[in-house]
Formats: structure tokens, sequence, C-alpha cells
């Protein structure tokens, strides 16, 4: 095992997608969960920036709402590139219109979010995912 640490051959790489798959899902559903607190959304609406947007409270939400169900998308394995692609984009609209677009510096979090949800936007969701279950059903 500690000679493969040493090339380039990949070591178990379904189930390392799988762990960063599942880790992922459960911070993003983590941070989805301010969905269900009204006070905090209401917080978030009154931001200078959220506020330009059309239906502030509504766009809040919706930005909230995908954090939750993508993380749970995640967690579970299913409807992987879909998911990525909503996770990508809110992250990406978080670094670059609610922040600043440093994303080499401040807005650091939601740009590897990003990076994350493209990674398995092309990858699928690894082992250990209901989606490949499902799939292995029918065959």
């Amino acid at each position: 095992m500690l000679a493969k640490i040493f090339t380039s051959d990949p070591v178990s790489p379904q189930r390392g997608l799988a762990v960063i798959r599942i880790i992922t899902g459960l911070l993003m559903a983590y941070h989805g969960l301010e969905i269900f607190n009204p006070e905090l959304m209401a917080g978030y609406a009154t931001w200078e920036v959220i506020k330009k947007l059309p239906a502030p409270t509504v766009m809040v939400y919706i930005g909230k709402g995908l954090e939750f169900v993508t993380g749970i998308c995640f967690c579970l394995g299913i409807f992987m590139r879909v998911a990525a692609l909503f996770l990508m984009t809110d992250m990406l609209f978080i670094c670059f219109f609610v922040g600043n677009g440093k994303f080499y510096y401040e807005d650091q979090h939601p740009f590897l979010f990003a990076l994350i949800a493209l990674l398995f936007f092309f990858t699928g969701p690894g082992s250990w995912g209901l989606q490949s279950w499902l799939s292995r059903k029918d065959a």
C-alpha cells in the first residue's frame, strides 16, 4: 500500500469521490437549513446587493433552497449532474454577484464549492450513491 502512494495510479477513486460527494452534500445541506429560519432569511433579503434583485426575498429562498436540495442530492448520490449544475450556478452567483468575485482570496469557499460541483458534473456520483444502486437494479 505504501508503494502505491508514490505512484500516479489512482487509489480507490470511486470511493474517494463518494466520500467527497457526501461531505460536500452534508455541508451544503447544513448551509441550506437556514431556509427554515425566517429571521435569518429576512436579514439576507435586506443586503444591498440582494435588494437590487427582482423579488429579493424570493431569490434568497431560491438560493438557500438550492443549497438544501442539492446537498441532499449529493448526500444520496442521485440526480448528480442536474444537482451539480444548480449548485455550481448558485455558488458562482454568490462568488461573483453577492461577493466581490475575489475567488482567489475573499470568496474562496463558494468558488471551491462550484469547482467541486463541476467535478461531479463530469464524474457522476461515484460509488455508494442511490443513482448507481438504482442503475444496477435495472440491469
